[in-house]
């Protein structure tokens, strides 16, 4: 199994990641390399959804916390569960609230590094 790599340019940086098939696993060995490369994909993508929820809590009118479209996290909630339909949406939905709660943790912890600091 390959490992996930991340191309950075300029313009824009990709995530290649080759998923691996359950059914060419034949050693626990081989099962857990293609966890470990799943789990360092998962990583670099809750990396970039933190720094893109970050960008939205800059553009919204109210953010952080009390900023929390329960609607839109429904939403979200459905769509995976439609690409995920193993996972129970009740379990989605308790996988994306810790997803976003560390999301606005991460922002606010940015926002607190980035406030100009007086003398």
């Amino acid at each position: 199994m390959s490992e996930p790599t991340a191309t950075t340019t300029a313009a824009a940086e990709e995530l290649t990641v080759a998923l691996p098939r359950t059914d060419r696993l034949a050693t626990l060995a081989d099962a857990r390399a293609a966890i470990d490369g799943i789990d360092a994909a998962l990583a670099a993508l809750l990396e970039r959804r933190a720094a893109v929820a970050g960008v939205v809590q800059r553009l919204k009118p109210v953010g952080g916390f009390a900023g929390r479209d329960a609607e839109r996290e429904r939403l979200i909630v459905a769509a995976m569960a439609e690409r995920a339909p193993s996972l129970a949406a009740g379990h989605l939905a308790k996988i994306m609230n810790a997803v976003i709660e560390a999301g606005l943790d991460a922002a606010e912890r940015k926002n607190v590094q980035d406030a100009p600091r007086g003398r």
